[in-house]
Formats: C-alpha cells, sequence, structure tokens
C-alpha cells in the first residue's frame, strides 16, 4: 500500500508541474557557470525529448542517473558526439565496469569544445592576429548499487573546470539518483539531482590590473598590482523525477512511454516526454519526444532518432544511435553515439 501511495504521489507531482510554474516570479535564467553540464548526453536519451531518469539502464545513465549503471551486467563503453550551433561541439566518453555484488563503477569525460576564436582588443576590435580556444569540461566517478531487487541507488563526484583565455573556474559537484521497479502495472519511478556542488569563479592572468589606490593624492604609486575579483556562480543544479512503462505487444516487441518532471535552479519547471518504439528483439529502435513542454519562451521542442543493436553471444555488442533536436532559433541539433557492451 505504501508502494502504491509513493507512486501516486511521484505522478503527481510531474502532472501538477506546470501549475505551479506561475508561482515563481525569479527564473534566474542565465545566472549559473558551467551551463554546458545541462546539455543532455547520449542520442537515445536526446531522442526521447530527455525523458530518461526512469529508463536510464545503459552506459548514458552515468549523465541521467548514476542510479542507472546498475543495471549493467557487462563492460560498457559510450562515446557521442554533438555537433551543435556556432560550430560548438560536445563530446562524452563513459565506461560502467561491473562488480558484482559489490555494485557497479563508471567513469565519463565531458568535453565542449567552441573552436578557436580570434583576440580583439579596445583598440584592436577586427583582431589582434591571435587566436585562443576557451573550453569546458567535467571529469566524473560514478558507483551504484541494487540496494533491494527492485530498488537501486547511484551518486556521482565531478571535477567541473571551465577555461577562456588566460582565466579559468574550477568547481566540485555531485550527482544522487534512484530507480525503483515497482509492483504497479511494471511502472518504473526515478528521481535524481545533479550539479550540487561548490560555487566557481574566473582567476588568472587575465584578471591582473595595475592599479592606483589613490589617484587623488600626491606620490600615490600607481603600479600596484591587483587582481580583478569576479563573482561566484552556482553550478545549474536540476532535480529530475520520471516515471515510465514498457508495453509489450506481437511477440516481444516493446513500447516505452517516459515523462520527467524537471526542477532546475535557473530556469522554471518543465516536463520532458519521450517515446521508444523498439523491433526484432530490440534490434531497431525508433525514438521521439518533446522537450520543455509548459515552459515558457522555451527554444527547445521536438526530437527525434533512431538506434541500432547488433548483438551475438561471444561477440562484442554495439549499439549505434542518432538523434535530431529541434530548436527555435539556433539551429538544429544532431547527435551520434556509439555504446559497446562486452
Amino acid at each position: 500500500m505504501l508502494n502504491k501511495k509513493l507512486i501516486i504521489a511521484g505522478i503527481l507531482t510531474i502532472l501538477l508541474l506546470p501549475f505551479s510554474i506561475n508561482a515563481q516570479k525569479v527564473t534566474k535564467t542565465g545566472t549559473t557557470a558551467a551551463k554546458f553540464l545541462s546539455i543532455g548526453i547520449g542520442p537515445r536519451a536526446n531522442a526521447m525529448g530527455g525523458a530518461f531518469s526512469s529508463i536510464a539502464n545503459d552506459a548514458s545513465a552515468i549523465y541521467w542517473n548514476p542510479a542507472g549503471i546498475a543495471y549493467s551486467d557487462q563492460f560498457q563503453a559510450i562515446f557521442t558526439y554533438s555537433s551543435m550551433f556556432a560550430d560548438i561541439k560536445l563530446n562524452y566518453v563513459g565506461v560502467i565496469i561491473p562488480a558484482g555484488d559489490l555494485g557497479s563503477f563508471a567513469a565519463s569525460v565531458t568535453a565542449l569544445n567552441y573552436g578557436q576564436l580570434s583576440v580583439t582588443t579596445e583598440n584592436q576590435p577586427e583582431g589582434t592576429g591571435e587566436t585562443f580556444s576557451p573550453g569546458s569540461y567535467a571529469f566524473g566517478l560514478s558507483y551504484a548499487k541494487f540496494i533491494t531487487d527492485d530498488f537501486a541507488v547511484g551518486a556521482t563526484a565531478k571535477l567541473v573546470t571551465e577555461s577562456i583565455y588566460h582565466s579559468n573556474a574550477t568547481g566540485v559537484s555531485f550527482d544522487i539518483g534512484t530507480i525503483f521497479k515497482t509492483p504497479f502495472y511494471g511502472v518504473r519511478f526515478a528521481s535524481s539531482i545533479t550539479n550540487y556542488g561548490t560555487k566557481m569563479q574566473m582567476s588568472g592572468n587575465d584578471l591582473l590590473i595595475r592599479y592606483n589606490v589613490d589617484p587623488q593624492r600626491a606620490g600615490s604609486n600607481n603600479t600596484v598590482d591587483a587582481n580583478i575579483a569576479t563573482e561566484k556562480f552556482e553550478l545549474p543544479l536540476r532535480l529530475q523525477i520520471g516515471v515510465s512503462r514498457d508495453f509489450i505487444f506481437m511477440e516481444n516487441q516493446r513500447f516505452t512511454l517516459a515523462v520527467d518532471g524537471i526542477v532546475p535552479n535557473d530556469n522554471d519547471q518543465s516536463v520532458n516526454i519521450g517515446g521508444e518504439l523498439a523491433f526484432l528483439d530490440d534490434m531497431i529502435s525508433l525514438r521521439g519526444g518533446y522537450k520543455s513542454l509548459f515552459l515558457k519562451d522555451s527554444q527547445e521542442g521536438l526530437t527525434l532518432g533512431l538506434g541500432f543493436k547488433y548483438n551475438r553471444p561471444g561477440f562484442i555488442n554495439i549499439g549505434v544511435d542518432y538523434s535530431y533536436q529541434q530548436y527555435k532559433y539556433l539551429g538544429n541539433v544532431q547527435s551520434f553515439g556509439v555504446i559497446l557492451k562486452f
């Protein structure tokens, strides 16, 4: 009875999210550092509109819900590449190492590449001829374990760094997640909190200046070395609550429906919804979804994708995935990924 009450409460939370949006007057949009941590990882999850916290059962679970890596009983490696607007490239590598009764361990690297930019100054707005390459990186270690046969928990610790020219910022963050397979019609219920951690502050040689402490005083030293103090910014904290269910039909063909409620610290609440139709024992998958439902001025929308798996006993199993994400103004985003299981 308690489990059913928990499930109903979770579903009601997701369904009532849109009605609570107007109660929040200040969205704090654009006030967090390391915003690249909010970019979805993995074509499968992105194609399903990011409604993935309760489905996460492959190597992309490292990003969406670390509890999901407990479902892996094989070594897994994931490699993803996303081509974004303004020639921005996002690369991700993750590895899961199952350890039997001890649980499962994982490691991941996220790298956002902005390409080469020209150095400009007030006196040389067209460029000095010098270039630099800003970047954003996250390095994570994860652990997950089944507490019961139907309940898994997981956590990730991440080192986050961003750099621009000769300055950089570093922070530490943590992700915590759970997945519960309920006895209520096979419904899965999940929750995850991501990017809970320290604030980030830019520092470096670019912030060194010469400063005159008291220019009004005769004889004051106007060449005192000083540092410009920048603001400290929070990481993009996000609470994600999801429910999903598999529908089996026509001799093990599967349709999965998932809904996730998103509560970030730098925007209003929203809802993601997605589906996956799998044929031929999961060999071919068609996916679709919609992101940021009920979010005012949302730039995201329709998502589509497909996947192909090749499984052969005694060999490396290969999965290849593709996703397409629609954006209102910035241009569409395409992602490609490969998952190896052995």
